[in-house]
């Protein structure tokens, strides 16, 4: 019984920060510390997302277009992070394992890493124009750095020995590639993955903010431009708590896909 006590306890731990915000914004709004424009009251940010969510298309601006921006956005994100992955992650092996393949990409990929994101974009623009494709490529161009670095890193610092181990036991080169690199460098691979999503949703906003008429991203463009504040923070939100929920479900598909990420829980 003290232990289920103990659990418990850990398991409200991660809400107590937020509490603490959400509280002292509370505060603020009621004792007038901070302007409504600037800062929006909780009642209302809720109001606006309800209305956002729920409310009837066309009964108040903004009303009922949740689902039709969040459709559009997740499949920005799923064609993007998607993009990143078939690239980075082989690349990122081949980089770690292979001295010539490093040399021939390497300073390639580090001098565009050094690139923001928002230099990127009239390039996009240019080449793709307003819509999917130049988002796609912004939200792919942005994963691929955390995911190739983090994978190679991982791939480079294997231990010789389980290779001479699997050589012993039959292990073909091909095979040891499931067998051995991936296993091995699941740590790192999974941390590449989990921030190249992160960054992922980051630039989706930076992708939608080019004028296409759906998204969340979008969502918080169009407000910005009639200073609804409160539709701001409710994209904010929103993003946020999607990129949560999809941060989850990567490790899940993980650790069905690989033993070796069921290892790591």
């Amino acid at each position: 019984m003290p232990f289920m006590n103990g659990s418990r306890r850990w398991g409200l731990l991660p809400w107590v920060l937020p509490a603490l915000l959400v509280l002292a914004w509370c505060a603020a709004s009621a004792w007038h510390l901070v302007p409504a424009y600037l800062l929006p009251s909780p009642r209302r940010i809720v109001a606006s997302a309800y209305g956002y969510i729920f409310g009837a298309p066309g009964e108040a601006p903004y009303a009922g277009r949740f689902l039709g921006d969040l459709r559009a956005s997740l499949w920005r994100v799923l064609l993007g992070f998607g993009l990143a992955v078939l690239l980075g992650l082989p690349m990122g092996l081949l980089s770690g394992r292979t001295a010539v393949f490093q040399k021939i990409v390497g300073n390639t990929i580090h001098a565009a890493r050094a690139v923001p994101g928002i230099a990127w974009l009239p390039l996009a623009l240019v080449w793709f124009g307003i819509g999917l494709p130049a988002t796609v490529f912004l939200v792919s161009l942005a994963a691929f750095f955390p995911i190739y670095l983090n994978t190679a890193g991982g791939a480079r610092q294997i231990d010789p020995l389980l290779y001479q181990s699997g050589a012993m036991m039959g292990i073909g080169r091909l095979r040891g590639v499931f067998a051995i690199l991936i296993p091995a460098a699941m740590p790192q691979i999974v941390t590449g993955l989990r921030l190249g999503l992160g960054i992922a949703w980051a630039y989706l906003v930076l992708g939608e903010l080019t004028g296409v008429p759906d998204g969340l991203g979008a969502i918080i463009m169009d407000a910005r431009m009639l200073g609804r504040i409160d539709m701001i923070m409710v994209g904010i939100i929103v993003i946020a708590v999607m990129g949560r929920l999809s941060d989850d479900l990567l490790q899940v598909l993980l650790k069905l896909a690989f033993k070796s990420a069921r290892r790591m829980a």
